[in-house]
């Protein structure tokens, strides 16, 4: 009896640990207002986008309305290619909402739009 809730404590209190991380980063990288709005959880939306990149790996994330949505804005890069495909999952819904290939052109030219918004 003592060891099954000394084994259930541990769980509990990694399990804590672990979700105190990822709320903490999720905060971190994201505007607390926006965060506040969403349903979806980071982690969730992710696996979702990874659906439509299987083989890829996150290189970025970051929550954001864009078109009247609140959508979690995922870049996998995938390997044997340079271009970067990026998905958006709804934070609401958890449904994607798109998903684009962008060439190393496309994603420079992105990140010089944003860099003149700040």
């Amino acid at each position: 009896m003592k060891s099954t809730n000394l084994i259930t404590t541990i769980v509990a209190l990694v399990a804590t640990a672990v979700l105190g991380l990822t709320s903490a980063t999720a905060k971190d990288k994201g505007d607390p207002k926006l965060l506040a709005k969403a349903k979806i959880s980071k982690a969730v939306a992710e696996k979702t986008a990874l659906t439509k990149a299987p083989d890829g790996t996150v290189k970025d994330a970051e929550l954001e309305e864009e078109n009247g949505k609140l959508v979690w804005s995922f870049d996998i890069a995938r390997p044997g290619t340079k271009d970067i495909t990026e998905v958006q999952v709804d934070a609401i819904t958890g449904k994607i909402v798109t998903v684009d290939v962008e060439t190393p052109k496309d994603q420079a030219k992105e990140d010089k739009e944003k860099a003149g918004k700040k």
